[in-house]
């Protein structure tokens, strides 16, 4: 039975619309309220202390209360808080953080637009491709290749390339134009006993795709390095490999959605380098600021910079585009990713413990298969029955992470998996205090 409802809980109800929620659902029990967080734990409105195993919302890479990303904020609102990069102006930490990531980046791009999330990340760089593409008289490429269980964002455009039908079908999307080709999810196919070759199957298929549609029609394909909302999806072996030669070889400009990927998640600043992937755009959120003020950016290669800076009146950005506040946010958020050496310790050390830990459910009769890489990992449970006795109702992720709650940890339910993406200053004590609520919430399951 449901408890009263707090005074903030009603206000809740009554005022306010959450994002991916069921409203009559979440309001049978209240909305869990959070009220503070420090390192890897949040604090709810009941006085619980919470291990947050999903950062946030894969972002909080760096953990809660970090005084020198507060003290940033505050130091640049005093100065000035805000002012527009419209008008052929600018602020310094724009023009900082700009410099910075293209230092960190891949090695072509070197040019970033500014926005507020990684939905707008993604339609700026639509956008952009179908100016360059104008530019250079092929204004026939307008078409876009996405993957089935990807996520690219929520704007109408960025919905339309989601591989997620829970996503789309709701607002009758996607659009025409957004093309979507297989994503290697071995497991979902029943080919898991073979992933590599599965992945080969997912690439002659993008082939055929792009034959059929026409290759002087499409202008872009999309991907996540590691698919993460879709169900933490890593690729294969030799996969992204022949997936950036393909589009290669056709001219396709490849674009790697590093929302959830870049700034250290996997071990490296950029998921581009562990696969050599030398996108031509790249686009970023979440683990810019560690979320703790909304920013994404579109980084561009030189070849399509010089197309946009040559070609007239860019007619595109928001008011809050370069937002000096929380580029200052960003700048003080990549000093302690670099400072506290945090993804040479994601690499070498947190993050392999992590997978050893994650691995251990191996066996599980309750667990089907176990995904990761880095600090980001899943697994897709299964009831009694097995795989085959599976149904699109049972969403057994979805329960076991609100009982992995009840045990004082945070994890996110997709379906049937369970997710987990902890901040990377996570300690080991406290990832076995992670996986050992996990564990409960997997037994419960089963029982």
């Amino acid at each position: 039975m449901a408890s009263t409802p707090t005074p903030l809980q009603q206000l809740d109800e009554r005022f306010l619309l959450h994002p991916f929620t069921n409203h009559d659902e979440m309001h049978a029990h209240g909305t869990h309220v959070i009220v503070s967080g420090s390192g890897v734990f949040v604090q709810d409105a009941q006085g619980r202390q919470l291990l947050d195993g999903l950062a946030g919302l894969w972002c909080v890479n760096v953990g809660y209360g970090r005084t020198e990303i507060i003290d940033a904020v505050a130091a640049q609102m005093r100065q000035v808080a805000f002012y527009p990069s419209f008008f052929n102006s600018t602020t310094e930490p724009a023009i900082r953080l700009a410099e910075r990531l293209a230092r960190l980046a891949p090695p072509r791009l070197k040019h970033t637009i500014f926005c507020n999330s990684g939905s707008e990340a993604n339609e700026s760089a639509l956008k952009i491709i179908r100016g360059y593409w104008k530019l250079r008289g092929q204004s026939q490429r307008t078409k876009i290749l996405s993957r089935e269980f990807s996520y690219h964002g929520v704007t109408i455009a960025t919905t339309s390339m989601t591989g997620l039908p829970s996503c789309s079908a709701p607002f009758d999307l996607p659009l025409p134009g957004f093309i979507h080709v297989p994503a290697p999810h071995a497991y979902a196919a029943d080919r898991e006993s073979d992933p590599v070759a599965y992945g080969k199957w997912c690439v002659e298929e993008t082939a055929r795709t792009i034959e059929r549609e026409g290759a002087d029609t499409i202008a872009a394909m999309f991907v996540e390095p590691v698919q993460g909302a879709g169900g933490v999806i890593p690729p294969p072996a030799g996969y992204l490999t022949a997936l950036r030669a393909l589009c290669r070889e056709h001219g396709i400009l490849f674009v790697a959605d590093e929302v959830i990927t870049a700034f250290g998640r996997l071990g490296e600043w950029f998921a581009s380098g562990l696969w050599n992937l030398d996108p031509d755009l790249i686009t970023l959120a979440k683990g810019l600021t560690s979320g703790y003020l909304p920013l994404g950016a579109t980084m561009v290669s030189d070849e399509i910079a010089d197309a946009l800076r040559h070609g007239g009146y860019f007619a595109h950005g928001f008011t809050y585009t370069g937002h000096p506040t929380t580029c200052a946010a960003a700048l003080a958020n990549l000093d302690i990713l670099e400072n506290d050496g945090l993804i040479p310790h994601v690499a070498s050390n947190i993050g392999p413990y992590f997978q050893e830990k994650l691995r251990a459910f191996a066996g599980h009769p309750a667990v089907g298969e176990i995904r990761g890489y880095g600090l980001i990992g899943a697994l897709e449970l299964v009831p009694p029955g097995g795989k085959a006795a599976l149904t699109p109702t049972m969403t057994l992720g979805v329960r076991a992470a609100a009982l992995a709650r009840k045990e004082g940890v945070i994890v996110r339910g997709i379906r049937d998996i369970i997710a987990l993406a902890p901040p990377l200053t996570i300690a080991r004590e406290e990832v076995d205090q992670l996986f050992a609520a996990v564990r409960v919430a997997v037994d419960r399951i089963w029982e």
